[in-house]
């Protein structure tokens, strides 16, 4: 049985949709799935443990996408929304060969968009993203012509994991970062980590209006939207209210996420075997 034959069945829509993050990153997704499909109840999960993803290994990526995807399975979601960037480049493929839900990633939803909007392509992520290469073979494949220009940014993350958006050393980290994009002229830059846009008050004081830049989320909430609607999943009724998860201090994550929900969320947490953490990490 495939897993289009599992989830036909109409009694899984009123199943939630599982979203995934290191941290606050997948907020920027949660915020567009309240604007694009608001009927859906939403299990989201933050890996705050383990965090930051994008200075792990290849190996471990993937073996905390297992765990939080089996995880999420358990809980009966009906989809994951790998809305990170390192994980969706890294493990996106090997998982979905293994689950039977539908899981989506950022990149090639990303990459399209990105190949729309310009010919001279910036694309910010973390250094896993960037050494995987995935964002330019992807948005390379969409427009064989355009050029891609990647920096590594491993400074974001945890900036805005402390809250440290408005410091002055957040915006000097975003001019060195984005300084050898402006040099090369870009008329696209793409948010290759869920982080990033909210760091958008900060690089709108760094770039040129003419600069279209490029939320993967908003992207890949469209293909959720069009995922559901082929597996007849769409839910029609009221949403149950969005059950927030993490692997490391709810409250810390709580007090965090409040400027970006406009409320202060209920947080559990849930502890994996090997959470190990990296220095610096929350």
């Amino acid at each position: 049985m495939t897993a289009y034959d599992t989830l036909a069945d109409p009694r899984l829509t009123s199943a939630p949709i599982g979203i995934f993050d290191s941290g606050v990153g997948g907020l920027t997704v949660l915020r567009q799935l309240d604007r694009q499909l608001p009927q859906e109840s939403i299990l989201y999960f933050g890996d705050t443990a383990r965090l930051p993803y994008g200075n792990r290994t290849a190996d471990e990526i993937l073996h905390f996408v297992r765990d939080i995807i089996g995880w999420m399975v358990d809980q009966g979601a009906k989809m994951v929304m790998m809305a990170c960037n390192t994980s969706s480049a890294l493990a996106l493929e090997q998982v979905q060969q293994e689950f039977e839900v539908p899981i989506l990633g950022l990149i090639w939803p990303g990459a399209r968009a990105a190949a729309q909007a310009g010919q001279r392509i910036g694309v910010i992520a973390t250094p896993a993203t960037v050494a995987s290469d995935a964002y330019r073979q992807a948005i390379l494949e969409v427009n064989p012509q355009a050029q891609v220009w990647q920096v590594g940014c491993p400074a974001f993350v945890p900036l805005i994991e402390q809250g440290r958006i408005q410091h002055p050393e957040t915006r000097r980290v975003a001019a060195r970062y984005l300084q050898p994009l402006m040099a090369q002229g870009i008329d696209a830059l793409v948010y290759g980590c869920t982080h990033y846009p909210h760091l958008e008050p900060v690089f709108q004081t760094l770039l040129s209006s003419q600069v279209q830049r490029v939320d993967p989320a908003t992207h890949l909430v469209a293909a959720a939207v069009r995922e559901l609607t082929l597996l007849n999943l769409k839910h029609t009724g009221p949403a149950r209210p969005t059950r927030f998860y993490v692997s490391g201090d709810p409250q810390g994550f709580a007090d965090l996420s409040v400027r970006w929900l406009g409320y202060r969320p209920q947080v559990e947490q849930v502890v994996f075997s090997a959470a190990t953490v990296l220095p610096g990490g929350s």
